[in-house]
């Protein structure tokens, strides 16, 4: 069974964590699921992606420990690359490495709910992706949730700018979809230039980041079917056909 759902809107892709019974934790699939619904979404024709976690109650609350996955997959920048925007929709519980997912997009619409949240610190454990929070918010207010771990409101998230628009819960989406129809009536090699100027030249790479990216470019290699056909022709003493695939 999917854990997420994609939806055509014209030129505007949604992708929702439908996943409420675990308040849309990131399992392994879900996790593969997002990377190739958004390496889909960046080969289409499509202009702009949405993302949202089904409900009210959260947008998801991060990792699911009974089925761990490799979260840098679904993160913009590190699992895949676009130079299209993307615009995440919250509500609720946004834990962990689902907060890491939304600081990585362009624009972030949260309702009044929203409750940002990394608690690794006490837990134990850290990917070191979230280091990135403080080349986007202010640096002491970044320590604060990375140390400390105290759930940040979604006004105070409004007010240092870790989120571009703040509504009535339940109208999030609504919100969202509609600056995302905005940006896909806009011309698309400007907002493509903007964006890549901003994630190469302006945003800085956390060491987590860059060996994230590291790590899928490899894997691209590792899954191959060039990789399936030089082995093969090894075994069977003949020259290779690779296709670039």
């Amino acid at each position: 069974m999917s854990q997420i759902t994609i939806e055509h809107h014209g030129k505007v892709t949604l992708f929702t964590i439908n996943r409420p019974a675990r308040k849309n934790a990131i399992c392994k699939e879900t996790a593969l699921e997002l990377q190739a619904g958004f390496a889909a979404f960046d080969a289409s024709a499509q202009r702009v992606a949405v993302i949202t976690g089904a409900g009210d109650d959260a947008f998801s609350s991060g990792a699911d420990v009974s089925n761990l996955p490799e979260l840098w997959r679904c993160i913009p920048g590190s699992g895949f690359t676009t130079d299209k925007p993307i615009v995440a929709a919250t509500a609720g519980w946004v834990v962990g490495g689902a907060m890491v997912l939304t600081m990585m997009c362009d624009l972030i619409v949260a309702a009044e709910n929203t409750k940002f949240s990394y608690p690794e610190a006490r837990l134990g454990f850290t990917g070191g992706m979230i280091a990135g929070l403080a080349a986007r918010i202010p640096h002491k207010a970044a320590m604060d949730l990375m140390l400390l771990g105290r759930p940040m409101a979604a006004q105070r998230a409004y007010d240092i700018g870790l989120v571009s628009d703040l509504v009535p819960t339940g109208q999030q989406l609504e919100v969202a979809m509609q600056q995302a129809q905005a940006l896909a009536d806009s011309a698309p090699l400007v907002l493509t230039t903007i964006k890549r100027f901003v994630n190469q030249h302006v945003l800085p790479k956390s060491p987590a980041e860059a060996m994230s990216e590291t790590l899928r470019q490899l894997n691209e290699v590792r899954e191959s079917e060039d990789i399936k056909e030089g082995m093969a022709a090894f075994r069977e003493k003949r020259a290779p056909n690779y296709t670039g695939r």
